[in-house]
């Protein structure tokens, strides 16, 4: 009855042009220009929008991504770009149908378009209104598409095309983005700068991306959000050859939401100096053995990767083709209830988690991109698959979201992980694993084990060592390649994990975190890279005039 009573309010005070005095946050904000076109247009689109041939749509949601971003990049110790833009796109859905069965059909759902930066309401308005006619126009056509090859499915076991949702209001403070540019453009380029230590580098480059985006959400369900963030990610990158002509990457990010977490201009130069000094050391390092199997010890920075590919992104619940009788699309799409990690592993996620260790989540939000609260979710307890993350498209045994649909600006939201946590219940000291790691070659009577610092992708080791079992030195190779890293390598081979637990921020389509420790595998294949060697240059470099 509550709901119902906000919900009414929520359209009389939009329909008045939000009313001095009016209690709900939405009214308090009625001087935000943005949110009053979509709330004025929301509710003119409900009353109004009804084509003869096609039904009343039963929901409409309005979203508006307001972002300022400046991004500089440098090579060389020169500038290669420098961008300053301010941009709006506005994405509109219009559902026709019910929750039951909707219009949702194929790919691209929802309708998009470039909004004013200018905050003139009545510009925005219109925008809104041409975008929402032709947002209707192919749900009616996309349900007719949808109902006709329905005939030809025989789906045993029903979902809901869509989740009901409770109403959300969350108004949060806007944000804006303030950073010196000209001081960051030169300390880019003191860092691209540093090549010229080593005339072998082939490439050195630099560079920072900062964004304050604002995002805006209303439906005809009674959502209200607005919430902010800035993101500051900061990187440096640089590749060699070896004399054989293996290629040899090596970089360094950094990430977080707030533009004092970044390091200073000297910590940055020494950790571009870190990555240039690992190349020579890599282009000197000798090449892996043709085939190891044994233990592996990955760091937390290692295993991060890892835990993103085989578990977070498996344990999101992404709606199946039309017609299909999967669970979800992920390799876990069979393992409800059943164990996917080792007994002394759980993971939960939480995008209400706003920091660990004095350092913020870029994977932090108060509401997801469909309207619903974030939610924490204990994902795998004890070692087995208790829930998956979802967005307010239903699979089987989930009917309603746990707040995780989340999008990149203008695209449909799907299920994705916020911040992602893998936490052990027996965590061992981080020097015990690597007296662990010696202990377990000696058992598989080897002369060393592996220790991978860095990855460069799901089965790619870009820093990798061998932990040698005489004396436990570590001596660094190159060009090895994991053969059987997958879901049952995580399952069944993963026997410790540290006290060591970091955080990692990730910037792509969606900003996520990732908090987890480092992993010892019993046994892993790595292999030597099957890869043509790329000639080197035919003739040198130039010949630098000074160095620093």
């Amino acid at each position: 009855m509550k709901g119902i009573l906000v919900a009414s309010l929520f359209v009389l005070f939009s329909i008045c042009g939000f009313a001095a005095g009016a209690g709900t946050e939405a009214a308090k904000s009625s001087n935000d220009p943005v949110l009053r076109a979509m709330l004025e247009e929301l509710n003119r689109s409900k009353a109004k929008l009804k084509l003869d041939d096609v039904a009343a749509p039963y929901y409409i949601e309005y979203s508006i991504g307001d972002v300022d971003e400046f991004s500089a990049e440098t090579v060389f110790g020169a500038l290669r770009l420098q961008n300053k833009t301010h941009a709006r796109l506005l994405r509109v859905v219009v559902r026709v149908g019910s929750y039951k069965q909707d219009s949702c059909f194929g790919e691209g759902e929802g309708t998009v378009n470039i909004a004013a930066v200018e905050d003139d309401v009545e510009a925005l308005r219109r925008q809104l209104w041409l975008t929402t006619d032709r947002a209707y126009k192919t749900a009616g056509e996309a349900l007719s598409q949808k109902q006709a090859a329905l005939k030809d499915k025989n789906i045993e076991i029903p979902v809901d095309d869509f989740a009901k949702a409770s109403p959300v209001e969350s108004i949060l403070p806007l944000v804006k983005l303030e950073i010196d540019s000209q001081a960051w453009i030169e300390a880019l380029q003191a860092a691209s700068a540093l090549y010229r230590r080593d005339p072998e580098v082939q490439d050195f480059e630099a560079s920072l991306r900062a964004s304050a985006t604002n995002r805006y959400f209303v439906n005809t369900e009674g959502s209200v959000v607005r919430e902010g963030k800035t993101v500051f990610a900061l990187r440096v990158n640089g590749s060699t050859q070896a004399a054989d002509g293996m290629r040899l990457d090596r970089d360094w990010n950094w990430a977080t939401t707030r533009l004092s977490e970044l390091p200073s201009r000297d910590k940055f130069l020494e950790q571009s100096a870190k990555v240039l000094t690992s190349l020579k050391d890599l282009r000197e390092a000798p090449v892996a053995d043709e085939d190891y199997r044994g233990p592996v010890l990955f760091a937390p920075g290692a295993a991060e990767s890892i835990v993103d590919n085989l578990i977070g992104r498996n344990a999101l619940g992404q709606k199946p083709q039309l017609g299909a009788p999967a669970r979800t699309t992920g390799q876990w799409s069979a393992e409800y209830k059943s164990r996917v990690l080792p007994e002394f592993l759980s993971v939960r996620d939480d995008p209400t988690m706003t920091a660990f260790k004095d350092r913020t989540l870029v994977g932090n939000y108060a509401v997801d991109d469909e309207g619903v609260r974030a939610q924490r979710v204990s994902v795998i307890e004890k070692g087995k698959l208790a829930n998956y993350l979802i967005g307010r498209q239903p699979i089987r045994d989930f009917p309603e979201s746990n707040g995780h649909g989340r999008a990149g600006l203008g695209r449909a939201p799907g299920p994705e992980s916020a911040v992602l946590i893998v936490e052990s219940s027996e965590p061992t000291p981080a020097a015990e694993l690597k007296k662990k790691l010696i202990e377990l070659a000696k058992q598989h009577d080897l002369k060393y084990g592996y220790f991978v610092e860095s990855m460069g992708g799901r089965s790619a080791p870009r820093v990798l060592r061998r932990v040698w079992v005489s004396d436990g030195h570590e001596e660094l190779v190159r060009g090895g390649l994991f053969g059987e890293l997958d879901t049952r390598s995580v399952r069944s081979d993963v026997i410790a994990a540290g006290d060591d637990l970091e955080a990692s921020n990730r910037i792509g389509a969606v900003p996520q975190s990732i908090i987890n420790p480092s992993l010892l595998f019993d046994e892993l294949q790595v292999k030597r890279l099957d890869a043509s060697k790329d000639k080197l240059p035919e003739y040198p470099a130039p010949v630098l005039q000074s160095a620093p």
